[in-house]
C-alpha cells in the first residue's frame, strides 16, 4: 500500500492572530514542515509587508506569496463596477480564496493529504474557518484545541520579539486599505495615515456610484461626506466616548493586563470581519 503524501500549510493575513499561530506552531511542532503563505491582493497596507518581513525573520524561512491571476481592477469591471460589500464579498472569493484553491489543486488532485492551520482563537467560538470541501483537505484550529485567547496571542507575539503589527495603533484589521468592514473611525485614520490610499478608495467609490452601485464603502455615507471636517470631529468624539465606556466595563486582571487590547470593533459593539483576510 502506498503511503499517503502529506502537506502542511498555514495562511497568513498580515494580522495578529495568524502570525501568532505561525509562532505557536514553530515553537510547539518544530518537526512539522509547514509552508507559510500570504495571498497578496496588491491593495495592502505598507505596515502589513513590514510585519510579514519581521515574521519571516523569526520563522527563518520565506513566506510564499500567492497572487491572483487578475487584480482588483479587473474584477471590479467584471462585477459592473459594483463595490464589494458584506452582502457580496466577491473580493474575498476572487482575490483570496481562489488563489489558495488554485495553488492547492494540483496537490489535492494528486492525492496529497493537505493539513491547513487556521487561527481561530478559543475566545471566538462563533467564527468558522475555511470550509474545506475537498475530502483530503483537513482544517485544524490549534488555538481552540490548546485554549489560546486574545491575550495569549499577544503574549506569543511579544515573547517572539515581534509584537503587534504597526497598524494596530490605528486600525484593528489587516487586509485591503479600502476594506468595507472598516469602522468610520478607521476610514478617518486611513485618510490621515495614508491619504493616497484613501483617495484611491474615494475614486473607486465615485466610479461605482456613477455606474449604479447600491453600495458605498461605508454604509449610508460616502467617503467624501465622511471626511468633511465637522463629520470627522463628530466621528472622533463618538469613538472616544465609546472607548471610555468599554474601558470602564473591562475587568482588571493584574496578571494579564489587556486594557490595551480593545479592538475598534469592540468599541462599536460588533466584530464583523472576514476570517480569510483579517486573521
Amino acid at each position: 500500500m502506498t503511503d499517503v503524501v502529506e502537506k502542511h500549510v498555514l495562511g497568513l493575513s498580515g494580522g495578529r492572530d495568524s502570525a501568532a499561530l505561525a509562532i505557536f506552531m514553530r515553537q510547539n511542532f518544530p518537526d512539522l514542515e509547514i509552508e507559510y503563505f500570504y495571498t497578496d491582493t496588491g491593495k495592502e497596507l505598507p505596515e502589513v509587508y513590514e510585519f510579514l518581513g519581521k515574521l519571516e525573520g523569526f520563522l527563518g524561512q520565506t513566506i510564499l506569496r500567492l497572487n491572483p491571476n487578475r487584480d482588483f481592477d479587473y474584477w471590479l469591471k467584471q462585477y459592473n463596477n459594483f463595490l464589494p460589500s458584506p452582502q457580496t464579498r466577491w473580493c474575498t472569493r476572487q482575490l483570496k480564496l481562489k488563489p489558495f484553491e488554485d495553488w492547492l489543486k494540483p496537490y489535492l488532485d494528486g492525492g496529497t493529504k493537505v493539513h491547513s492551520y487556521v487561527a481561530i482563537r478559543s475566545d471566538e467560538p462563533y467564527r468558522e474557518g475555511y470550509n474545506a470541501k475537498q475530502q483530503n483537505l483537513e482544517v485544524h484550529l490549534p488555538f481552540r484545541e490548546f485554549g489560546i485567547d486574545k491575550p495569549g496571542v499577544v503574549e506569543l507575539l511579544d515573547s517572539a520579539g515581534i509584537g503587534l503589527p504597526a497598524y494596530y495603533d490605528w486600525r484593528s484589521r489587516s487586509g485591503c486599505t479600502f476594506c468595507f468592514y472598516q469602522q468610520k473611525i478607521e476610514w478617518v485614520r486611513l485618510s490621515e495615515r495614508h491619504p493616497d490610499a484613501f483617495e484611491e478608495a474615494v475614486q473607486y467609490e465615485k466610479t461605482a456610484v456613477s455606474n449604479g452601485s447600491p453600495f458605498t464603502w461605508t454604509q449610508g455615507e460616502s467617503l467624501t461626506d465622511l471626511i468633511a471636517p465637522a463629520r470627522v470631529s463628530q466621528i472622533k468624539a463618538d469613538y472616544e466616548l465609546r472607548l471610555e465606556r468599554v474601558q470602564a466595563r473591562k475587568m482588571s486582571n493584574p496578571l494579564r493586563p489587556d486594557i490595551g487590547l480593545i479592538d475598534v470593533d469592540e468599541v462599536y459593539g460588533q466584530a464583523k470581519m472576514c476570517v480569510t483576510c483579517h486573521k
